[in-house]
């Protein structure tokens, strides 16, 4: 098995335990010591999975030890995973995995008054967490802007609660928090909820809206996932009947904080 075996051994000696990467895993353990004993060899499925949790290429495993350390001393460099604020990710990872995939995504701002953001999402697991990208698409041809933002993040499940934490890829970045509540169990389309930010329009003043996902499937057309993303007028035939009840209740408001404040 070449040096398959050697190098599963050297990641597993980074983590906790081998039961604790087994649960993150969602694999049998009993199967996973076949594995570091050189019995049986992970499929590529199973080696896929083992690798995305340690942040590093299937193929890395046939590498020799030496170069495998140093690849995953880079996967992991900069991480601090002693860190309090780092322990509350993932939280429940088996709760999480419900919600891998692409997500198109709506919510209100205070530089769109009366529209409704449409936005795109990805939820993935990676090295053992589960990081957000996300892309925003804004466009306004009567002022001749055109903004095109990604987000970076991490997401944790707690209570039935999604918390995604972002930051702007930009040498000046913001960071935004939004909070999801599943509908229920078996209804799993659409996520609720609220984002907090800063608006780009508005003095770069912080504001909370109401914000919705709409799950589209792990492996949809992202060019046209990417096209639907602009702002959209609440009565547009574009929004999904759900997202426009949800955002167009009185109660949804945007709340931005006045800038004499």
């Amino acid at each position: 098995m070449s040096h398959l075996v050697e190098n599963l051994k050297i990641a597993c000696a980074t983590q906790r335990s081998i039961s604790h990467v087994c649960r993150a895993i969602d694999i049998n353990r009993q199967q996973f010591n076949r594995y570091i004993n050189g019995e049986t060899r992970p499929s590529a499925h199973n080696l896929t999975r083992i690798a995305n949790y340690f942040d590093v290429a299937a193929a890395d495993f046939a590498l020799a030890p030496r170069l495998f350390r140093e690849r995953l001393r880079k996967a992991t460099l900069g991480l601090n995973q002693s860190s309090e604020l780092f322990k509350a990710f993932p939280g429940d990872l088996s709760a999480l995995r419900r919600h891998i995939g692409y997500f198109q995504t709506y919510h209100r701002s205070p530089s769109w008054p009366g529209m409704v953001v449409c936005s795109c999402s990805r939820i993935v697991e990676k090295g053992g967490l589960v990081h957000v990208k996300s892309i925003e698409r804004l466009r306004d041809p009567g002022n001749g802007i055109q903004q095109f933002t990604k987000y970076v993040g991490l997401a944790a499940f707690y209570r039935n609660r999604i918390f995604i934490t972002e930051r702007v890829v930009d040498p000046n970045p913001i960071l935004s928090q939004t909070i999801l509540l599943p509908f229920d169990e078996y209804q799993r389309v659409y996520l609720r909820g609220t984002t907090m930010g800063v608006s780009w329009r508005k003095e770069n003043l912080p504001y909370a809206s109401r914000m919705i996902w709409r799950h589209v499937g792990v492996e949809p057309d992202l060019r046209e996932l990417l096209s639907r993303c602009e702002p959209l007028p609440l009565s547009s035939r574009k929004l999904p009947p759900t997202v426009r009840s949800f955002l167009s209740d009185l109660s949804a408001e945007v709340y931005a904080v006045p800038a004499e404040y």
